[in-house]
């Protein structure tokens, strides 16, 4: 055979042999991809075959499937509508599924390993016994009245969120941001329709489809001083000690004066830790985060949580619906070195600070469980498709234990006086001891300020029932204060509730 040909075999040879490899790398590792794309209309067709399970709260499904006569065979439905949007997400035809209809999708689906006793059993009796069904933790009285409170607030505001959990087990309460949507449009048959639901909603400039409560982070203002109060207790500070105030302090290296929100508020020149807080004397936090150096206060607030990239909340333990890191911000100057300003304008919850609503409440919750911070989740359990059988139940564990007992005392006693006679009055639940924490805090130099709440109730026996943050953006006057109020309604709604506790 003469050079030429064999050439040609050998790179016949080759070829046969890449085209070999591809079709075993298609069958081998690329099979499930392709089964599974969304362009594969027969898988499609099957997975709306068998019934999706129900998403339920409290006893009440806010996500079920009904039969239909069209190609798809089951339509799945939000009886919850936009109250429940953030938690559940959707389950569209063609996009790509959020909420907890993604987190738990095959489980919905019917597709888990955990139901393969039942596949098995419809192989042999030919029926489709449908997806398993998810249990949340949400109390449906706090949920409904969180949507309420927040959509109908005093102050008009169309943007905000409302978290709320049990200090005690981590389990979220209830999860509203503002404004929602209806996700029963995108979850249509029609896939035009759908499309176009969502691209209005994508395209809509107050974002309806943020889950604000998880993934955005707003400057804290002044619920960012238990953080500080909390670095300053571990550092020789007591709750009476005094501490340096004023009507106004200029920071070194800055020609820019902190002041008060108001001239009532600590002009003295000193003030004691615990009037601090309830005042909300910015004078006095500022000289004191700058005492206790750049170094402490971040240290302190990685400790509750701050810093943390991979919180996810949905089961313990498991893929959950993402939480956006907060930050406190590096509080340098531009050649190195704390800036003393930035450090006093970080330890009032301004500058660079950075902070969940669901980070908000994390804190709250510590100081009231006694310095421990449980993992916050959704996911109470997962029942079989006839709810004879658990495949899942969650058990609450810690998640890091920010202060200790006596500290998260002293906490609790300052955040009490904020709500017994300070700016977080309306918060105030009878025959529950409340404690909280208001902020304001500076949303653009032309722009309203945003308010914020977090705080926590307390039944008769000095149990803690329910932590809660509110922040209502860009509310302007008054913000604070009504993030209060609606922060008790809150924590009362889910105390009422026993599917809340």
């Amino acid at each position: 055979m003469n050079a030429p040909l064999r050439r040609v075999g050998v790179v016949v040879m080759i070829l046969f042999g890449l085209l070999f490899a591809n079709l075993n790398w298609i069958q081998a590792y690329k099979a499930d991809e392709y089964r599974n794309s969304d362009y594969n209309g027969r898988v499609q067709v099957a997975e709306y075959e068998r019934r999706r399970g129900n998403i339920e709260a409290g006893g009440t499904a806010f996500a079920t499937s009904r039969e239909t006569s069209g190609k798809l065979k089951f339509l799945r439905s939000y009886p919850g509508g936009a109250k429940y949007a953030h938690v559940l997400g959707y389950k569209p035809v063609n996009l790509a599924d959020t909420g907890i209809e993604r987190v738990e999708n095959e489980f919905l689906a019917g597709t888990s390993d955990a139901l393969i006793a039942n596949r098995i059993k419809d192989m042999f009796t030919g029926d489709e016994t449908g997806g398993g069904n998810v249990l949340l933790t949400l109390s449906k009285r706090a949920q409904d009245t969180a949507y309420e409170q927040l959509r109908n607030n005093n102050n008009g505001v169309k943007k905000g969120a409302a978290i709320a959990i049990d200090p005690r087990t981590g389990a979220v309460q209830a999860l509203v941001s503002m404004p929602s949507f209806d996700p029963n449009p995108l979850a249509d048959h029609d896939t035009n329709q759908a499309s176009a639901a969502y691209n209005r909603l994508e395209q809509d400039p107050d974002g309806p489809l943020k889950n604000r409560a998880l993934s955005e982070t707003l400057p804290p203002g002044s619920t960012f001083k238990i953080v500080v109060a909390a670095a300053a207790l571990e550092n020789g500070v007591g709750k009476n000690t005094q501490i340096p105030a004023g009507a106004s302090w200029t920071p070194p290296t800055s020609g820019s004066p902190i002041r008060n929100a108001a001239p009532s508020i600590c002009p003295e020149a000193q003030v004691s830790l615990i009037e601090a807080v309830r005042e909300s004397c910015n004078t006095g936090f500022a000289q004191l985060g700058v005492k206790l150096g750049a170094d402490t206060v971040k240290e302190k607030a990685r400790q509750f949580g701050f810093e943390q990239d991979d919180l996810t909340v949905g089961q313990l333990g498991e893929d959950g619906l993402t939480v956006a890191p907060s930050r406190t911000g590096a509080m340098e100057a531009p050649g190195g070195g704390t800036d003393p300003a930035a450090l006093a304008q970080s330890s009032i919850g301004q500058r660079d600070v950075k902070m969940t609503p669901l980070q908000g409440a994390l804190i709250a919750g510590t100081v009231a469980n006694g310095g421990s911070q449980m993992r916050p989740y959704l996911v109470k359990q997962l029942l079989a498709p006839d709810r004879t059988t658990s495949y899942y139940t969650a058990k609450p564990r810690e998640l890091r234990q920010p202060v200790n007992g006596p500290v998260a005392a002293d906490l609790r006693e300052m955040m009490v006086a904020v709500v017994e006679d300070g700016t977080g009055n309306k918060a105030q639940i009878d025959g529950y001891t409340v404690g909280g924490k208001t902020g304001t805090a500076q949303s653009g130099p032309q722009t309203p300020d945003h308010g914020w709440f977090i705080g926590f109730a307390l039944d008769k026996n000095g149990t803690p029932v329910s932590a809660v943050c509110v922040v209502l953006e860009e509310a302007g006057s008054g913000g604070s204060a009504e993030a209060a109020r609606i922060g008790g309604r809150i924590m009362q709604a889910a105390i009422a509730d026993s599917g809340g506790r």
